[in-house]
């Protein structure tokens, strides 16, 4: 149910009545930070409320309608936040856009939403849509943030967000009125009214424009609110990107809801040292920055000295064995509790406060599954890391940890209000009080992601484990088997491999086929910085690669791979037979990744065709010729003779796979 602010005297299901109620409630408490020329400049709650009227009004003056769609094109900056709110307070829907789309990936998006307005950055994102803009037939005008290197383009429909901001105050002066009828335009909204419009990672195909109607995630927004017990003393560093589903929920909606300080960092490069100097007490990343941040620690401690070494090393294990327990208040011996603090203060402590991470109350990982030991390393810390499985069509939330009860192989039960089941034949599906309205200009799609009952498809294999915790296996079109009659569930594989700080990427075949094979990417950095202390050389990504000291050092990480997946009777059959170390990185600006950095295995396949028959086949090396697009567009092709590796495999127990599937 939505709440009521008899204060403001208004049902609170839309995110501008929040505003005007966090005005009001907390006026003196900051509402946003962002660090600018090194300096961090706040506003309160108070302030952010006439820096949204100013922008709305002067948005209201160029032409934006109810029912106008606006883009919302950049990095994490208040000024892209306030256009949400501007957009929100007159009824007009805005669709973030990934920031590092190439032009065409931003053209198709903005012409597929009908964006008549655009709310941009800089040159870059202005470039990239003038680029398009026969493409992009109904959008109009385009506000942009900083004004750098746009002082000789045509003004004519291009405006500085400042001078909107100002022609909504001149509008202010000249009329007493319309500060009260604006807010009065608010608190008359509908809960019913679309409140964003986010699109897929295309994972699967073209990216859909999902349509969450206000009401629904206002409702999402408070369940999770007081789940984690979110108020206007906390605070989070906003980096993810503007149009993922995950920095609008947890961030935007969230912030609105409990009344949190949002911060904004300085630019992408300055995040590690902006969440140092921040101290977020709420924090989420994925996976994949978890195991950056273990990666650097790795770095470091194999630099420092042998005492360091030593001592981190033993207090790690301390850790191991009793930080977990004590983080949920379990029983843990006086002496282990003595040795854990004493690792606290000496390694713990400050490994928090370099990684920013000292403060944190509440911290979620989520977007793929996370390797047990990584999981475990943050938690034996002291950090509250739990997980959360969730979708854009459910306006992020379908299940979430509880404290006390967080599992690493497990994505908790189902969040507060949202009911899920898993169909006959495994795949997970929900409803939920964020539940998306549809797809925009898809019916058929829309019929498609949903049963007859209403439930959402989630495409994602799993079930229930006995303490109630959903458990996914893979998307559900990737998981199969071997000709053996072997599980095969690439996912789960690739992400036992990515545990391995060396290991920034994999992609695992073998539907259908003879054994399981794999493609890896190394991490440039981790990599690089052991070839340094090896003395080995190398002048680029390609030919650090394809070293054969590196290919040693990936294949015992293969190695110990199929050791763990050998212990594992549903996985034991799916062992990794041959492997390569990938020429090129893969990149979403070459489609082979999402814009949330998820692998397009299909797309992959195509691309890759080649490489992946020579696995099969029984060569040791394939020459070939991949397209690269750069950043400005234009596109290249980079060749390399690429080796291919047999691994060891562990005597794999196919009998016990077939008793526990049957």
């Amino acid at each position: 149910m939505v709440a009521t602010a008899t204060a403001a005297g208004m049902v609170l299901d839309t995110f501008p009545k929040y505003l005007l109620l966090n005005a009001e409630r907390f006026g003196r408490l900051p509402a946003m930070r962002h660090k600018d020329y090194g300096i961090w400049q706040s506003w309160t709650w108070a302030e952010q409320k006439v820096q949204v009227r100013s922008l709305a009004l002067g948005l209201q003056a160029l032409g934006v309608k109810h029912g106008d769609k606006i883009a919302i094109v950049g990095t994490n900056r208040p000024r892209l936040y306030w256009g949400f709110a501007a957009a929100q307070s007159l009824g007009a829907i805005p669709v973030p856009v990934y920031a590092d789309a190439v032009a065409e990936e931003m053209a198709y998006v903005l012409d597929n939403a009908e964006v008549r307005f655009a709310i941009v950055q800089d040159q870059e994102q202005v470039d990239k849509i003038q680029s398009f803009a026969d493409k992009i037939p109904a959008l109009k005008e385009i506000i942009y943030d900083e004004p750098r290197g746009l002082r000789d383009y045509g003004h004519e429909r291009l405006h500085d967000f400042s001078a909107i901001q100002a022609s909504g105050e001149t509008l202010l002066e000249a009329d007493a009125g319309l500060a009260a009828r604006w807010e009065e335009n608010i608190r008359q909204a509908s809960g019913d009214d679309i409140s964003v419009m986010l699109y897929t990672s295309g994972t699967t195909g073209r990216s859909k424009g999902v349509m969450i109607k206000a009401s629904n995630a206002v409702n999402a927004a408070a369940d999770t609110v007081a789940f984690d017990r979110l108020s206007q003393r906390d605070s989070v560093l906003a980096y993810l990107p503007l149009a993922w589903v995950g920095d609008h929920y947890l961030n935007y909606a969230q912030g609105y809801v409990s009344g949190f300080c949002m911060c904004c960092p300085e630019s992408h490069e300055t995040v590690a040292h902006d969440l140092r100097e921040i101290g977020p007490t709420f924090y989420f990343a994925p996976p994949r920055i978890f195991e950056g941040l273990l990666t650097s620690v790795t770095i470091r401690m194999e630099d420092a000295g042998r005492l360091k070494r030593w001592m981190f090393d033993y207090y790690l294990r301390v850790a191991r064995k009793y930080g977990q327990a004590i983080l949920e208040g379990g029983s843990v011996p006086l002496l282990g509790r003595l040795n854990y603090a004493l690792g606290e203060m000496l390694v713990y402590g400050p490994l928090k406060n370099v990684l920013g991470l000292s403060n944190i109350r509440v911290a979620y990982t989520a977007g793929e599954a996370i390797g047990e030991d990584l999981f475990s390393f943050f938690r034996s810390l002291g950090i509250n890391l739990k997980q959360l499985y969730g979708q854009t069509e459910a306006f992020l939330y379908v299940t979430v940890q509880k404290d006390g009860a967080v599992r690493s192989d497990a994505v908790g039960p189902a969040a507060p209000n949202v009911d899920i089941r898993i169909s006959n034949d495994g795949e997970v599906q929900f409803r939920s009080p964020g539940m998306f309205s549809g797809y925009f200009k898809q019916d058929d799609k829309t019929r498609e992601a949903l049963t007859k009952d209403g439930y959402v498809k989630t495409g994602d294999a799993g079930f229930f484990d006995k303490d109630g915790q959903l458990k996914i296996i893979d998307r559900a079109k990737d998981v199969g088997k071997l000709e053996s009659g072997a599980l095969f569930a690439p996912k789960y594989i690739e992400n036992t491999l990515k545990f391995f700080p060396n290991v920034k990427e994999a992609v695992a075949f073998g539907d259908g086929r003879g054994f399981c094979a794999a493609f890896i990417n190394i991490d440039l950095q981790a990599v690089g910085n052991w070839a340094e202390r090896n003395n080995i050389a190398y002048a680029s990504y390609q030919e650090l690669a394809g070293h054969p000291e590196v290919y040693k050092l990936i294949a015992k990480h293969v190695d110990e791979t199929n050791l763990r997946l050998s212990r594992e009777p549903l996985m034991a059959g799916a062992q990794i037979r041959r492997f390569l170390v990938l020429h090129k990185e893969l990149d979403a600006d070459d489609g082979e990744l999402t814009r949330t950095l998820k692998v397009r295995r299909s797309f992959v396949g195509e691309r890759y065709s080649d490489l992946i028959e020579a696995l099969y086949d029984g060569s040791t090396e394939k020459y070939t010729e991949t397209e690269m697009t750069f950043e400005d567009g234009r596109k290249g092709k980079i060749r390399a003779t690429v080796r291919i590796e047999d691994a060891r495999v562990y005597d794999a127990k196919v009998e016990k796979f077939r008793e526990a599937a049957e």
